[in-house]
């Protein structure tokens, strides 16, 4: 499940309610989905374990606007608790003061929420699924190509880029296996992906996103537990590259589902 009620951050208390009521379950654990779903707490576990996210700012809801010092433009706009890109459009990256103030008042009255706002972060866009409780495997990393789009429009995953078959279409946008990473990369995105999900608590399943820059630093932009798992999507095609089809991979996430040792469990073993 992806929220309940119509809020997101409400999911991970309906998980603990299954583990009051002793009750096994697929995805991620309580503490991992409140790590994960708060955006700016996950910036801030994962600064402490020294792993690089965009600098940013939050703007509380409610509150008035006020001009941050420290952060360079452009700046990236976007909802520090929704998530499948709800409140993103171009018009998220902003290159100066009067675009920001206007799209923190969009984020507010428009999404009801929190705004975060973070140094936009030019490079590749990798997506990397990671399975597992204790003992963690990581999938081939997948690529978002942003096809015709202009490098303006490019790299900015909006609700039309990830959800809308026609505009997909007309600009050639599609993702698929990364092409041209070293081994070292491809090495360094995914024993960065199992640090990042060890420091966020998370069990069962995960998609990270990233960023790579020309220059070949990576920066964490989401981590997204309990990823789309519908056939056909990044993830299960990740995985199937490397032999796990579809119906294996089912399998194996009820398999951690039903391994998983909460608290509960422990006591009575």
């Amino acid at each position: 499940m992806e929220e309940f009620s119509g809020i997101v951050s409400y999911d991970y208390y309906v998980v603990a309610y299954l583990e009051l009521l002793r009750q096994r379950y697929t995805g991620c654990n309580p503490r991992g989905l409140m790590l994960s779903r708060d955006k700016v707490l996950t910036k801030q576990v994962l600064a402490w374990h020294r792993i690089a996210t965009p600098a940013f700012a939050l703007f509380p809801f409610g509150k008035r606007f006020r001009e941050p010092k420290r952060l360079k433009f452009p700046l990236f706009v976007k909802s520090a608790t929704e998530d499948a890109s709800f409140g993103i459009s171009q018009a998220s990256v902003v290159d100066d003061m009067e675009s920001l103030r206007e799209r923190v008042e969009f984020i507010h009255s428009q999404v009801q929420s929190d705004a975060l706002v973070e140094e936009y972060i030019d490079g590749r866009e990798f997506y990397i699924g990671v399975l597992g409780n204790t003992r963690l495997t990581t999938f081939p990393a997948w690529e978002m190509d942003f096809g015709t789009l202009s490098k303006a429009q490019a790299g900015i995953a909006t609700r039309k880029v990830k959800w809308d078959p026609k505009y997909q279409k007309k600009h050639g946008i599609m993702t698929g296996a990364a092409q041209g990473l070293s081994a070292a990369q491809a090495e360094q995105l995914s024993r960065l992906s199992k640090r990042i999900y060890k420091a966020l608590h998370m069990t069962g399943f995960a998609r990270l996103d990233f960023r790579m820059r020309d220059d070949g630093s990576v920066f964490l932009l989401e981590a997204n537990a309990n990823p789309n798992l519908t056939f056909g999507e990044d993830f299960a095609e990740s995985a199937e590259t490397v032999g796990v089809s579809y119906e294996a991979l089912m399998t194996r996430i009820v398999g951690l589902g039903l391994a998983y040792m909460p608290e509960w469990r422990m006591f009575e073993a």
